[in-house]
């Protein structure tokens, strides 16, 4: 039975659901829909105080303001962005097209075919998540898509030269100072100064959530997005301090980010308590931290490891950290998770900035039925098929008249009555009667 050193509740998709929220999104999408960059253009001044000639940065712009960077951002941005990159293109890699013959010249075959045009939001607001621009806009390219849009927002009126610099070297084919619902409904509904996209990717806040879902179906998106989330399971060999440093390293993403230990130790779970509580007071980002940790964080202790997995299932975080004496049994004994980290060694702050895997995952649950942002969320997987062999062809007929009747779909069943007929030795009084009735057949 668990032992709850500290509780605190758990968050749902269904928490998610603002009205009001919901009710100025709507407003906003429907305004831009209806007068196009006019809209964009007042609702960056109202909500960025941001209004320019351009929202689009021209290639001379990028190049001056990339000039204004330290050497050691870039080359920093280029070598995270080689790991996302290495790491996206072998996800490419695995994905190959196949066909296959089924029958005698029944050929059916599948292609990966990527969008044609693709959005990236990078956030920006209080925390610029320069990373973003990696993996929203290196998975897409790598994955074949051939226009990348990309937008963020000014940063206290100004432009994020860092987020610009990665969204450049990153690929980028259109790089656009606008953020927020403007950015999103622009993207995806297209204004007169830009083409809309086929799918939008990229974290944002709790507008930029809503926008995404009113505006998915019109377009493809990477998934619905709540607060971070971090799980760390640890058992008795694991390290107070670094368990209590990595979990207040998510909380710090806001005051709703939750931050989970399940141990089979309850001495190491009252140290790494104690260790939270020692290290919140001196961190930069307490006001969001403690308040997370304050409301949603939970220490919970269990009789053995096995428990400790099945009880993070039922979780089904965005992050899992693995703690224990052998973390790789977490990839036989654990399924519900966005990603998983093993071992000391590893952290979640790696995933989200330098590591390569792609720090876009699951929220509120959808780890059950969804992983995250990847290569293949930018491709669509689609079929062909082609018959050679009329015998192939009279047989799947007949097949097909019969199956077909047994829906009640005739005209499905005439279309494989017809081609039993014409390649195979069957007759059909519907036929007869049509051609009879007609100009025959050839």
């Amino acid at each position: 039975m668990p032992l709850y050193l500290k509780s605190a509740p758990t968050k749902s998709f269904t928490d998610t659901a603002q009205s009001d929220v919901a009710e100025r999104v709507g407003t906003i999408i429907g305004d831009i829909r209806a007068h196009g960059d006019d809209a964009v253009r007042r609702y960056s001044t109202q909500f960025d105080k941001w209004d320019r000639e351009a929202f689009r940065l021209d290639d001379a712009e990028v190049e001056s303001i990339m000039a204004t960077l330290d050497p050691q951002v870039i080359e920093d941005i280029v070598f995270v962005q080689e790991q996302v990159r290495r790491f996206a293109q072998a996800q490419r890699d695995s994905l190959v097209d196949l066909e296959v013959e089924t029958l005698p010249g029944v050929f059916l075959g599948q292609k990966h075919v990527p969008v044609r045009a693709a959005g990236a939001y990078i956030p920006g607001g209080k925390y610029p998540l320069t990373a973003s621009a990696h993996m929203t806009i290196i998975t897409a390219k790598v994955a074949g898509v051939p226009r990348v849009v990309a937008c963020t927002p000014p940063i206290r009126g100004e432009i994020p030269a860092a987020t610009v610099a990665a969204m450049k070297l990153a690929g980028a084919d259109e790089i656009w100072v606008l953020g927020g619902v403007q950015a999103v409904a622009a993207m995806a509904v297209g204004t007169e100064s830009m083409a809309p996209v086929n799918m939008i990717a990229g974290p944002g806040n709790a507008y930029v959530a809503e926008a995404k879902r009113q505006l998915f179906g019109e377009v493809g998106i990477d998934l619905f997005a709540g607060p971070t989330e971090i799980l760390i399971i640890a058992d008795d060999d694991a390290d107070p301090f670094l368990t209590a440093v990595d979990l207040l390293s998510q909380a710090e993403h806001g005051p709703e980010s939750p931050a989970v230990l399940i141990t089979t130790s309850r001495v190491l779970g009252e140290q790494v308590m104690a260790h939270i509580e020692q290290l919140l007071p001196g961190m930069s980002t307490k006001d969001y931290a403690e308040p997370a940790w304050r409301d949603w964080g939970q220490v919970i202790v269990v009789d053995d490891i096995d428990e400790a997995y099945a009880l993070a299932d039922t979780f089904a975080f965005e992050h899992v950290q693995v703690f224990t004496k052998e973390p790789r049994e977490a990839l036989e004994k654990m399924h519900d998770y966005g990603a998983l980290f093993l071992g000391e060694n590893t952290c979640v702050s790696y995933g989200d900035k330098v590591i390569g895997t792609n720090h876009v995952l699951p929220t509120l649950g959808a780890a059950r039925y969804t992983g995250g942002l990847w290569v293949g969320k930018y491709l669509r997987t689609v079929t062909y098929q082609q018959i050679v062999d009329t015998s192939s062809s009279a047989l799947l007929g007949e097949v097909c008249g019969r199956a077909a009747r047994v829906e009640l779909f005739e005209g499905h069943a005439r279309s494989g009555d017809a081609r039993a007929w014409r390649h195979g030795d069957r007759t059909f009084a519907w036929i007869d009667e049509s051609l009879a009735a007609g100009a025959g057949a050839r």
